[in-house]
């Protein structure tokens, strides 16, 4: 059976956030073995008195170690002990959402933990995305590996500017 399409959102805020993701992707250095990535995360709205907000952002190789963009934002919240998550963070993390211009890794060919091991790690139930990750270096299975384990994958596309998922394509590939 193939998998079903991502489905796909035009919502002003997600448009929004998906633009500061890609502001951050333009901060990567260029590599030619590896994609210029942003992200941000936003806690959830769940409370009329606690709207959205963005709780950290992050792009790739911003921190030392070859770190992905999903990776820097949530070592930026507070680095896991031992495996295991702070209890703030996790708190902080129940219902949130991160936009990423690309696809979260599923695999890393540098042995570090992929960014969708990291996100099922956390509370984070929505992820949002602005291109799914072309075969350039790995055979990616983030939307999927993130939907078997409950977790929201949805695909930002701006009404305004159809060419978002290139302009996020064009970016990872350093141009």
């Amino acid at each position: 059976m193939p998998p079903s399409a991502t489905p796909t959102t035009s919502a002003p805020e997600h448009v929004r956030y998906m633009r500061q993701a890609l502001v951050e992707a333009r901060k990567s250095v260029p590599v030619e073995t590896a994609f210029c990535v942003g992200a941000v995360i936003v806690s959830s709205a769940s409370h009329p008195s606690r709207p959205a907000a963005v709780l950290a952002t992050g792009y790739s190789r911003e921190l030392p170690g070859n770190t992905h963009a999903e990776q820097c934002a949530l070592d930026k919240l507070a680095p896991a002990r031992d495996g295991r998550m702070d209890a703030d963070r996790d708190a902080l993390l129940e219902g949130a959402s991160i936009y990423t211009t690309m696809e979260p890794c599923s695999t890393r060919l540098s042995g570090n933990v992929p960014c969708v091991q990291r996100i099922l790690a956390t509370r984070i139930q929505h992820i949002y995305v602005g291109v799914e990750e072309p075969r350039d270096f790995v055979e990616c299975e983030g939307t999927r590996l993130l939907r078997e384990q409950g977790r929201e994958v949805v695909l930002v596309v701006d009404p305004e500017d159809p060419g978002l998922g290139k302009e996020c394509l064009r970016v990872a590939r350093g141009k």
